[in-house]
């Protein structure tokens, strides 16, 4: 019998150590190669991670790398026999890039920045280390700044969304909006597919979804009207909760093309230069509201049960956790536990 593989694949993230994070303070980035080997050395039941997903950013990999610098990150990765999936393009103006519903100047860092993720993607496919994974994308924009011209900004949000997609096909990438309450224009689930029609590029532009952020789309956070969970919601309901999450999923998981794992207690939180948004927990967080491989399987499921498939990988996201919790190994073996009985719950053998 021929030998098969599991799928999907489990990841953790990198950009953890980087995002919320600011140095000369109590919560100072975390380098990759720390990343990496606490990534390397969780194991649950001999079982480890598959890969990383990177934030193509400083300190961990600049967004102006050369071939050869990239080489070296892809060396680094492999030899630690690990394989990169999807890649975080740099695309907020902190960090170079532009706001996506800005002027011609802000638009164009902003595809500058996708342009060259996609060139850094392109080479470590070509490398051999990466085979699967999208390029995260979002609109690099406050919800305050967006609601000042709803339509407009929309509109402007589209044309650059719709450029980037010219950018990515160019390099055989795929582009996923990740749906934050934080990010103008996405903040809502009716205004994320309200964005990706109006893009209109289904097979380049579509959604990542985050099972922390996405449960924010069902209380409504910065958008009480799009609010799918009853006011006053009772927590200890769960079949509310999982209707809920099936009139969600059936709006987004058609344009679902990425997908983070991830645990949230129903708050909000913001750390460093990042706006609140979906507050991640720890997978066994007392307060966390999801069963993260019961809640997982409606973004891996269509509406009959069956596989989807639709992803080769899934990622763990521990975005803002606090730097003495991302240092201790057993948070990484909780959480490859987490992504594991996801994988068990809705993997397949190819």
């Amino acid at each position: 019998m021929p030998n098969t593989e599991r799928y999907p694949k489990v990841h953790n993230a990198a950009w953890p150590g980087v995002v919320g994070k600011e140095p000369g303070t109590d919560h100072p980035p975390i380098d990759l190669d720390t990343m990496i080997k606490l990534t390397t050395g969780a194991k649950v039941n001999g079982r480890s991670f598959d890969g990383i997903d990177l934030f193509i950013a400083d300190p961990h990999i600049s967004i102006d790398s050369s071939k050869d610098e990239i080489s070296s990150v892809a060396d680094k990765i492999g030899n630690a026999g690990l394989a990169v999936g999807t890649l975080i393009a740099p695309v907020w103006p902190p960090v170079g890039g532009g706001s996506a519903m800005g002027d011609a100047s802000e638009q164009q860092k902003f595809l500058d920045a996708v342009k060259k993720t996609c060139q850094i993607g392109q080479w470590l496919n070509d490398i051999g280390v990466r085979k699967y994974g999208v390029v995260r994308i979002d609109s690099a924009a406050g919800v305050g700044d967006w609601a000042a011209e709803p339509g407009t900004n929309q509109d402007r949000i589209a044309d650059t969304f719709r450029k980037a997609a010219d950018v990515a096909e160019g390099f055989g990438e795929q582009l996923a909006a990740e749906g934050e309450i934080c990010w103008g224009g996405m903040h809502s689930w009716r205004r994320m597919v309200e964005l990706l029609e109006k893009v209109n590029r289904p097979k380049t532009v579509g959604f990542q979804a985050d099972m922390a952020h996405t449960l924010l789309y069902l209380m409504g956070y910065n958008a009480p009207e799009d609010a799918i969970l009853p006011q006053g919601y009772d927590w200890k309901d769960k079949g509310t909760l999982d209707e809920a999450l099936k009139q969600l999923t059936a709006k987004l998981r058609p344009w679902t093309m990425d997908f983070h794992v991830a645990q949230n207690d129903a708050t909000v939180f913001g750390s460093g230069s990042h706006d609140k948004t979906g507050r991640h927990c720890l997978p066994n967080d007392p307060n966390g509201k999801l069963d993260v491989a019961h809640h997982a399987g409606f973004w891996l499921r269509d509406e009959s049960g069956n596989l989807t498939k639709r992803f080769r990988h899934i990622c763990w996201d521990g975005c803002m956790f606090p730097n003495d919790v991302m240092m201790k190994q057993q948070t990484w073996n909780d959480i490859l536990a987490a992504l594991l009985a996801v994988q068990d719950a809705h993997g397949w053998d190819e």
